[in-house]
């Protein structure tokens, strides 16, 4: 039975205590209500999802506008309304055709104004009517009505015994069902008219609309309570049947089936939330697992992980790591491609504008972009660019990506020393994550991205495992097409991707890694590469970050240049930058301030705002003393001059070396004195000197450490200067390894080198034959200048270094008779 008309006095609390709901009608009062004149035409009110029993209180809710206005015009009047269910529920705005022919006059006990601005309407009804005809339609219906006569069965036992069945069920249904307040039994029990006793059922129990439209048409009260009966003994039966398997289900109730039914109720609770239940997350993982253009074998992986998930109890530890699994599989971007831009002129143009220099890089890049066009399917390149601080490496990656047109992915590996950092945790672990190559490409969400692996020469190692090692899968294009994450379980493809790696130092990559790797060097930048780097990109978005446009400030060649040397000493352009963001500082202070200014800065502005010159630029020095030669070095920042100078003292031919050498450098001055020892005779050198002459070989500036075989070849000469006394030809620089057989073998580091060379006002240059290949290299506008002698034996270095003519003040060299020293200033 439904509870909808017990608990009006809670609804409607401003009404009167003694206004009757439930009135307990008796026989006497049931025939005056019968015998009550009835109108000859009605105000139509149609209901939708109920019907009005005669004698029966409820309340209604109107909504629609006739209905309002029906209301409040009957309410003035005499309060009379005929009440018809529809025949269709979904009609909004029904006519009178679309009316159940039957219905019952209404009496308006109450009209209420509620607080959200409805209309509920307390009702009584009072006798049933047949429709006639339709009187009017606007603004509401109005029509003829008929008396409904009903067909009383005389008070036999079996009618007596039916309408007690009907009130003991229902106390029993009422009894049974949780919903129903105990107070319905109260007024049952007090309705002594059997009519209404019925009515007030048939209004009140679990039926549809139609079902008591029928009981409503009904006229024989005999029938009408037989089908009441049978009604009430299905639902008492259903309440039964609910109540022993709710019994029978609480008796047998187990941990796992009550932790089951908590869930139900709190999947309930959060879809009433707003949250998605697990069903609904199911649901959701398997619609876009459909959407996947992923391969056989995921997808029937992926379709078993779902299956497993569904088994599982949504409260368990295991169900988040398992939903977490399935959202990675969904986020990878499996087949999922960018295309790649084709047009090699535009990707030229993008290298160029983004970088100045790089040409290899550039030109590899190319290459790659062109052999890709004309066949699709080849695998991508590992690149690895080799190169001091600064010079652009890990931003060159962007601007491969920005011609390719793919996307772009670093991965920072200084400082990782746990394998599991690449592969990835097996997923039985608590806080268990894919590795860093899977996390970035879902970031990238596609399988051909530019991936750039920054500092791969500073991975470390340790008991967690060796990440480097783990590489090696990672950057082999034989085994990268099946890369295996422990958190994944399935085999990725990464052969598509372009590997990018950076590195300082060749020296501390394994070699296996470094087999699998393109190595292509980036040297540091010339001075005239920096200052068409400062005009073309530093300048310019200094002047943006700091607001001032380009007519704020000139920098000229010439001072650019001071700044590169005075205020830098590096490969890159990093410090050069933040010098230049100081000047830009300096002149936005300036206009901030309204002062005068010069927007062409001078020499003396640059000192003004970066203060005094931290660096000294090293220049040849001339050949007026003996055993002082010029020689070539590379450093980190970039090639540089350095001065060999050998002196002799009188002693017993020992040799000492300073100057911070390295070991390597040591064993070039011992070959070098070596070789001088026994081949003496072929530059006029009379061996006894050897034994009588202390050596002692310097290296300025003795704080800087040095190392390396390039100074061979200088020491050499020095030696050979210092005990000949002949003079070093002007404006030469020399480099080159030497051998105890006087061979001239190749060094590294030309370009920077020879640049250094330039800078520093040398004219000629002495270098080894097989060096020739390095300066071909080299743009032809920074060496037109230069001079080079390319040698194979030590005898030519010397021919070609050293001048017939002895220096101003030379050490008189003789073996006397006696065998002692004789030394004339």
């Amino acid at each position: 039975m439904s509870n909808d008309l017990f608990d009006l006095h809670q609804a409607f609390p401003i009404l009167n205590e003694d206004t009757e709901f439930f009135p307990l009608m008796s026989q006497e009062d049931e025939e005056e209500m019968n015998n009550e004149q009835t109108p000859e035409v009605l105000s139509i009110l149609p209901l939708r999802n109920t019907v009005l029993f005669p004698g029966v209180v409820i309340p209604i809710t109107v909504g629609r506008d006739k209905s309002i206005k029906l209301i409040k015009d009957a309410y003035k009047g005499d309060k009379m309304i005929g009440v018809v269910s529809q025949s269709d529920v979904a009609i909004e705005d029904p006519s009178f055709s679309q009316l159940n022919n039957v219905g019952t006059i209404a009496l308006i006990i109450k009209m209420l104004q509620m607080p959200d601005g409805s209309t509920t309407v307390i009702i009584q009804g009072k006798q049933r009517f047949r429709l006639g005809e339709e009187v009017q339609s606007d603004p509401y219906i109005k029509a003829t009505i008929n008396k409904f006569k009903e067909i009383r069965p005389k008070a036999d036992k079996e009618f007596k015994a039916m309408v007690a069945s009907i009130k003991e069920m229902a106390m029993q249904i009422i009894q049974l069902s949780p919903n129903i307040p105990s107070e319905a039994s109260i007024a049952i029990k007090n309705i002594e008219s059997t009519s209404f006793l019925i009515n007030f059922i048939s209004s009140n129990m679990n039926a549809d609309v139609p079902v008591k439209q029928q009981l409503l048409e009904l006229a024989n009260l005999q029938e009408r309570a037989k089908m009441v009966l049978g009604h009430l003994t299905t639902e008492l039966q259903m309440l039964e049947l609910k109540n022993h398997i709710q019994s029978k289900v609480r008796t047998d109730l187990d941990k796992q089936q009550r932790e089951y039914f908590l869930n139900q109720q709190l999947k309930t609770i959060q879809e009433e939330l707003g949250g998605n239940s697990p069903d609904l997350e199911f649901e959701n993982l398997k619609e876009r697992g459909v959407k996947k253009k992923w391969s056989k074998e995921v997808n029937e992986h992926f379709n078993k992980e779902l299956d497993k998930m569904a088994r599982m109890n949504p409260a368990a530890a295991d169900y988040s790591v398992q939903i977490n699994y399935l959202e990675l599989l969904l986020d990878l971007p499996w087949n999922e491609f960018t295309k790649d831009n084709f047009d090699l002129r535009r990707a030229e143009k993008i290298l160029e504008k983004d970088h100045y220099g790089l040409e290899k890089v550039k030109q590899r890049i190319i290459e790659y972009l062109a052999v890709l066009k004309l066949k699709n399917d080849m695998k991508a390149p590992i690149l690895c660019l080799v190169g001091p601080p600064g010079v652009g490496k890990t931003s060159l990656g962007k601007s491969i990506a920005k011609a390719l047109g793919r996307k772009y992915v670093r991965m920072a590996l200084g400082g990782i020393r746990d394998e599991a950092e690449i592969r990835g945790h097996r997923k039985t672990y608590i806080g268990a994550m894919p590795g860093r190559i899977i996390q970035s490409l879902k970031k990238a969400n596609s399988s051909n991205p530019v991936f750039v692996l920054d500092e791969i020469d500073k991975v470390g190692s340790d008991f967690r495992g060796d990440p480097s090692s783990a590489l090696l899968e990672v950057l082999d294009p034989e085994q990268n097409n099946a890369f295996y994450d422990h958190y994944v379980e399935m085999d990725y493809d990464l052969s598509n991707v372009m590997f990018i790696a950076t590195a300082n130092s060749l020296s501390n990559i394994q070699p296996a890694l470094l087999d699998r790797m393109e190595i292509i060097e980036v040297n540091g930048y010339t001075i005239e590469e920096k200052i068409e780097i400062t005009k073309q990109h530093l300048l310019p978005k200094q002047l943006e970050q700091h607001g001032l446009k380009k007519k704020d400030i000139t920098l000229k060649s010439s001072i650019i240049e001071k700044v590169i040397e005075d205020y830098t000493r590096e490969s890159g352009v990093r410090g050069l930058e933040k010098k230049i963001g100081s000047l830009v500082r300096g002149a936005a202070t300036k206009i901030a301030m309204e002062e005068a200014y010069n927007i062409a800065f001078s020499k003396n502005d640059v000192e003004r705002i970066l203060g005094a010159p931290i660096f000294d630029k090293d220049l040849y020095e001339g050949n007026a003393v003996a055993g002082v030669v010029t020689g070539l070095a590379w450093t980190q920042v970039g090639g540089d001059i350095l001065f060999i100078e050998a002196s002799l003292s009188p002693g017993t031919g020992n040799l000492s070396l300073t100057g911070n050498l390295g070991e390597v450098m040591k064993e070039s001055a011992t070959i070098a004195m070596a070789y001088l020892r026994a081949n003496g005779d072929q530059f006029g050198i009379d061996n006894r000197l050897f034994d009588l002459w202390n050596v002692h070989v310097h290296v300025p500036a003795g704080a800087t450490p040095k190392d390396g075989p390039s100074a061979g070849i200088t020491m050499l000469t020095a030696l050979t200067s210092a005990f000949t006394q002949r003079k070093v030809k002007e404006h030469l620089a020399m480099t080159g390894e030497i051998t105890l057989r006087g061979k001239v073998l190749p060094v590294g580091g030309i370009k920077e080198k020879i640049l250094a060379a330039k800078r520093a006002n040398i004219k000629a240059i002495i270098l080894s034959k097989s060096n020739q290949k390095d300066i071909l290299e080299i743009k032809e506008s920074y060496i037109k200048d230069l001079k080079f002698h390319y040698v194979t034996e030590m005898k030519e270095v010397v021919d070609l270094a050293l001048t017939n003519e002895k220096v101003k003040h030379p050490i008189n060299l003789t073996v006397q008779k006696s065998d002692e020293l004789s030394v004339v200033n």
